[in-house]
């Protein structure tokens, strides 16, 4: 590997945030620490390097020599890889993924270990929700054996199997899969396109429910009960069909056993007893509540034995009665309605309801039929009632499980998607406003972090019950996943009246929460987005929603913020800089210019501050107030950061002995436990003398996580770098920083030195920060000269340093200023 290959393989390392990422020794000591072991352990470099990594293994598995054995794997085979939980510095664990790799040099000699760990805890955890919940519902589905329960793809292939179908059709799985539902109609029926008619029938109402002849896979007919059901997604865009059969050949056998019965008794009159036994035993075992009335008088004639369990009543009380001296009210009137319809016509009248039966609540579907006895004066109603309660059950859960959320029982994205979309088609026919909220929990992975995923599911299921409690019975609270939620808000007037169940929102978070005896507080941010011409569609509306709620958060949390169209451009604008930042990294389009330092003599050139130009193949030279904040937030800060130190070390190499190279430091380049090494790596290769690079901070370095940046710091310190304080007086200064931490230099910012001419204010700073710079030896560099006037006067208060325009601009290296 060459060098440049070997630096941009460093670099790449240092800045995986992700992945823990060391080297061991081979003994199994720990020789490097990335930013993402920080980040997944919690040890710093310098609190972790030198001792054995046997230490992230529980205490069983170190006296079991697990940690050895792995290792020894490793070096037998070249890689180890497993997973299993690992622990932290503050004693909690997490659910890793871990790499051993075994490194050797050109000669074959074991160098040591390459390890990478990721924390998968949250992968895990969803995996096994995920997994609980597809089982819960495979064995629900699978589970069934009296229905063949199978989906159907947009084109009427058949997509998956069940127990139940098998069963009925005598196919298995991969004998069927992919194949053309019309398989299983009749050639007749496949000619004349009644598969096409049912389906199109599915399209058209979302539903179809027909009964017919169906075909086994060896030739036998059975008689179906067949529902079509069509499925889409939260876009209204159609995945399929949802088809369920059910084989009751043997209930249409007992019904046309029964009407043939009928017949031959009263076309045999001398036979009417024998028959009416047998018609008796035919009833009495037919699965179904039957029951035949007299059609006329409503006299019940026959009843079964399934009738007489499911009315809680003999026979003998109720043949000879009428419905409503035998049975509730409710049930004599369900039953009544359906002899009603029978008689206005003829064919099958089919019901569904859920009633009070003496088993209790129970869903009846019930079909009746008219039938005509040997006059015209005689007239039957057969009734046969299936109890489907346990059918419908599975129905329920199988749609609820498919559209809500399995921690919370709030409604999921999917479902959220069909709400939503149904309050934008009706708001906007009745000249209505529809809102949309897109909300998170401010710190939550904090708790999930220090407590553990199960108190974090706990305090998700706890808030969940606070946000439902403040919205109305229309509105949709849904959870989008981890601590992600989102409301609809349908029916608006106005504005204000989101805002105001926004400001109720996360006023009813706020208070502590006590989970298993921990006081659990969190905050709760806010985008809210109206819809309006413009912004009509649910994914459009929920997208802009969640540019308002990452304003929000940037703009401090606990609080909200509504959609501009500004931050649609705003967003547009970050996604195309960072694309075309991320391609300016890898094809050289970044560049340092570089802006002389002068001293009061103005007799040489002391040094250059080093400043990155970016020349975009389109729109030229971009300054880095257009970039430098994009990166930070992408976490290419990084890159731009390794980039900046490892070229201003290599042009600092020809310049004169005497002159230094100041580079900006970001405060987020702190965050990288690699900083130190990237410093280190720019003087090394470059040869430049630690003495000559001076580093640049601003007082948010020292507000940021104070003790591990000052820790930072004086590693650098202790590198022989120079450390200048920039910017100094405009933020929070303080002289404990002084006090803190020996900064070689001190910048004043140029703002002051703009306005000291006509703010007292101004002045009086600037003869602040040179008097005390003097007290403890600091060297001050005013920024921003442009004039004599100002160069003059700063000079008489006392500033050793000058840079500004007045001296020359930022050039690129090769034509930078060389003489004054």
């Amino acid at each position: 590997m060459n060098e440049n290959s070997d630096l941009m393989y460093r670099l790449l390392v240092q800045s995986v945030a992700d992945y823990a990422i060391y080297m061991l020794k081979p003994d199994g000591t720990i020789a490097s620490w990335n930013t993402g072991a920080q980040r997944a352990k919690g040890y710093l470099a310098e609190e972790i390097i030198g001792k054995h990594f046997s230490m992230f293994y529980s205490m069983q598995e170190r006296m079991a020599y697990i940690p050895e054995k792995n290792l020894q794997q490793a070096f037998r085979t070249g890689r180890f890889e497993d997973h299993g939980w690992r622990y932290r510095k503050d004693g909690s664990t997490f659910w890793a993924n871990v790499v051993i790799e075994a490194i050797y040099d050109d000669n074959g000699k074991l160098i040591g270990y390459a390890k990478i760990t990721r924390d998968c805890t949250e992968q895990q955890r969803k995996l096994r929700e995920q997994m609980e919940q597809e089982q819960k519902f495979r064995l629900l589905v699978e589970g069934v054996t009296d229905y063949a329960i199978y989906m159907l793809d947009p084109q009427g292939r058949v997509v998956n199997w069940n127990i139940g179908a098998q069963r009925a059709k005598g196919y298995k799985s991969d004998e069927i899969v992919g194949r053309y539902f019309s398989v299983f109609y009749s050639a007749q029926d496949r000619q004349n396109k009644v598969p096409e008619h049912n389906l199109s029938m599915a399209l058209r109402n979302g539903h179809f429910e027909d009964e017919g002849w169906r075909y086994r896979k060896d030739g036998s007919a059975f008689w179906a009960h067949v529902m079509i059901d069509t499925i889409y997604d939260g876009n209204r865009k159609l995945l399929g069909y949802a088809k369920i059969t059910r084989d009751v050949t043997e209930r249409r056998e007992y019904e046309q056993q029964i009407l043939r019965a009928r017949d031959l008794a009263e076309s045999h009159g001398a036979a009417m007893d024998s028959l009416s036994k047998f018609l008796d035993t035919i009833i009495a075992n037919i699965p179904s509540c039957v029951i035949v009335e007299d059609a006329i008088s409503r006299e019940i004639l026959l009843v079964n034995q399934k009738a007489e369990l499911l009315l809680g009543s003999s026979k003998t009380r109720m043949q000879g009665k009428k419905p409503h001296e035998c049975m509730t009210s409710e049930l004599s009137d369900y039953f009544n309605r359906l002899s009603d319809e029978a008689l206005r016509s003829e064919g099958v009248h089919k019901s569904e309801q859920q009633l009070t039966t003496a088993s209790g609540e129970r869903v009846l579907h019930t079909r009746a039929v008219m039938a005509r006895g040997a006059n015209a004066r005689t007239h039957y109603v057969l009734l046969i009632a299936d109890d489907v309660t346990d059918q419908r059950e599975a129905d329920a859960r199988i749609r609820h499980m498919a559209h809500h959320d399995n921690l919370t029982g709030l409604p999921n994205r999917v479902l959220f998607s069909q709400r939503l979309n149904e309050a934008l088609r009706h708001d906007a026919h009745h000249h209505k406003l529809t809102a949309t909220l897109c909300l998170d929990l401010d710190h939550f992975k904090n708790v999930n972090d220090a407590l553990g995923h199960q108190i974090g599911d706990e305090l998700l299921r706890a808030i969940a019950k606070r946000l439902r409690g403040v919205l109305r019975d229309e509105d949709t609270l849904a959870r989008l996943g981890g601590d992600e939620f989102a409301i609809v808000l349908p029916g608006l007037t106005q504005q204000a009246e989101a805002e105001a169940v926004a400001s109720r929102l996360i006023d009813v978070v706020r208070p502590v929460v006590n989970i298993e005896g921990h006081n659990l507080t969190v905050g709760l941010s806010i985008g809210i987005a109206l819809a309006s011409a413009d912004l009509s569609t649910p994914d459009h509306l929920l997208r802009c929603a969640d540019m308002a709620l990452y304003e929000a958060k940037r703009n401090g949390r606990n609080r909200f913020e509504n959609f501009t169209l500004a931050m649609d451009n705003l967003a547009r604008h970050r996604r195309i800089v960072e694309n075309d930042l991320r391609e300016a990294i890898t094809s050289g389009q970044l560049k340092l210019y570089y802006q002389p330092i002068t001293n009061a003599e103005q007799s040489d050139i002391m040094g250059y501050e080093a400043l990155m130009r970016w020349q975009h193949p389109v729109q030229g030279l971009i300054m880095p107030d257009d970039f430098i904040p994009i990166a930070e937030e992408t976490g290419l800060i990084h890159s731009l950061g390794a980039f900046a130190l490892y070229e201003a070390c290599r042009e600092a190499m020809k310049w004169p002995d005497k002159q230094t190279v100041s580079v900006n430091l970001s405060p987020l380049q702190f965050k990288n436990s690699e900083l130190i090494s990237v410093v280190e790596g720019a003087l090394k290769e470059s040869g430049l003398e630690p003495h000559r690079l001076e580093v640049e901070i601003t007082e948010s370095v020292l507000l940021d996580g104070t003790m591990s940046n000052l820790r930072v710091l004086q590693q650098l310190k202790a590198l022989g770098v120079m450390i200048a304080l920039d910017d100094f007086g405009t933020g929070y200064s303080s002289l404990s920083y002084l006090r803190s931490f020996p900064f070689d230099k001190i910048k004043i910012d140029k703002s002051f030195i703009n306005d000291m001419h006509e703010s007292r204010e101004a002045l009086a700073i600037i003869r602040a920060i040179t008097g005390m710079s003097r007290s403890l030896d600091i060297q001050i560099t005013a920024e921003g000269v442009e004039s004599i006037a100002q160069f003059e006067k700063l000079k008489a208060e006392g500033c050793t340093l000058f840079q500004g325009f007045l001296f020359g601009r930022p050039q690129p290296a090769e034509s930078r200023l060389r003489d004054l």
